[in-house]
């Protein structure tokens, strides 16, 4: 009996895993192209690796000047230029999104917003190829979930071991 319920208790996990794994490919796959500018603080990390820590400008933008203690997890609209470019437009109020508006969900950790991320891992000794970083490439889903896919360049070109040239 034992042995059946940590059976199944394994084969529950595989799928719970399974299941996050298939959702994060479905919105890489389908979600909206969001490229959102960023400053790079910290390109280097020796316990976890080469990653670039990430700020970005929309945080600057949305919260000027907010008392720390009563920011809460929420989410923004913002509204996207024919480059992908977005730039914050407002709180979400559920009011419907108007033509070129995305969602994007935040979430305050130690007093600070972040999206989807706040840090970027990329493969040792190809840090040169993101010193250019200036745009993270998101896929935004229509509830406001992100993940980060890219990184891009001043003129959005993508960066990193597979660049376009």
């Amino acid at each position: 009996m034992r042995r059946l319920l940590i059976a199944l208790a394994g084969v529950l996990i595989l799928i719970v895993a399974n299941v996050g794994i298939y959702q994060k490919q479905h919105l890489v796959d389908s979600g909206r192209m969001v490229l959102l500018e960023l400053a790079p603080v910290d390109p280097r990390s020796l316990m976890q690796g080469d990653y670039m820590a990430l700020r970005f400008r929309i945080a600057a933008e949305a919260f000027p000047g907010v008392d720390r203690d009563t920011m809460h997890d929420g989410r923004l609209v913002l509204t996207v230029d024919d480059r992908n470019v977005a730039k914050f437009t407002r709180f979400d109020s559920g009011e419907p999104l108007g033509p070129g508006e995305v969602l994007i969900r935040y979430r305050v950790r130690a007093g600070t917003p972040k999206f989807a991320t706040n840090a970027f891992f990329f493969e040792e000794g190809t840090s040169e190829a993101y010193a250019r970083a200036r745009f993270g490439e998101f896929r935004v889903s229509p509830s406001g979930d992100a993940i980060l896919v890219k990184m891009r360049g001043e003129k959005l070109e993508v960066l990193g071991p597979f660049e376009q040239r």
